[in-house]
């Protein structure tokens, strides 16, 4: 059974997460690491709990959520899985990451892809993909059926949603695909935002503004 243990980055105060199972082995989502302090508490932890880190995630490519990926790139020799849809966002960053007032060292490009669909692996783990674009044009979220928990990027916060107004974004999409493939999983499914605490599905559906 999967744990999950997040931290807090960076100035947009974005959750990044190590998934870790019995066997020892661990992805690493959504690296916001900006400075030395938080790049220390991810690796700490990871080695204080004798991890073995074998995958980098990104749910999506805005600059919040991939500060951290050079330095997670040169830390254990992984580069970042996500959608190829992202990767137009990725290449952008280092063009407006000075304007925002931080330093940003150049994520690399992946080597894999993520599908739209599917699963991915490791230790006893599995995380079904599950494509949900409208925060940006190819985001995905991590379903872990058989903990019940879903890593969910800036596609549903507890109480709100994620911000369709940035490139790529459409309010459209992003309202159908919260509601035809998150809100169709468990109620008692735990979802771990890139923003904010973590909810459930079945509070989001009596709850979210967005939806009542």
């Amino acid at each position: 059974m999967a744990k999950v243990q997040s931290f807090l980055n960076n100035p947009y105060q974005e959750n990044t997460y190590v998934l870790y199972d019995e066997t020892g082995e661990c992805a690493i989502i959504d690296p916001g690491m900006e400075t030395g302090w938080e790049q220390n508490a991810v690796v700490n932890f990871i080695r204080q709990h004798a991890l073995k880190p074998v995958i980098l995630l990104n749910t999506h490519c805005h600059i919040d959520h991939v500060l951290g990926n050079k330095f997670i790139f040169e830390q254990y020799g992984l580069k970042p899985q996500f959608n190829i849809g992202e990767l137009p966002l990725l290449e952008a960053v280092i063009s407006y990451a000075p304007a925002m007032g931080i330093v940003y060292d150049p994520s690399p490009v992946p080597d894999l892809f993520l599908p739209e669909e599917g699963s991915i692996f490791f230790g006893n783990t599995e995380l079904q993909l599950i494509f949900a674009p409208g925060h940006s044009p190819a985001h995905l979220c991590f379903y872990d059926k058989q903990t019940n928990l879903l890593i969910g990027g800036d596609v549903l916060f507890r109480g709100s949603i994620g911000r369709a107004d940035l490139p790529g974004g459409n309010m459209t999409q992003l309202l159908n695909n919260i509601e035809q493939k998150l809100f169709t999983l468990p109620e008692d499914c735990i979802v771990y935002p890139g923003h904010g605490p973590e909810t459930t599905i079945g509070y989001e559906k009596q709850n979210n503004p967005f939806f009542n």
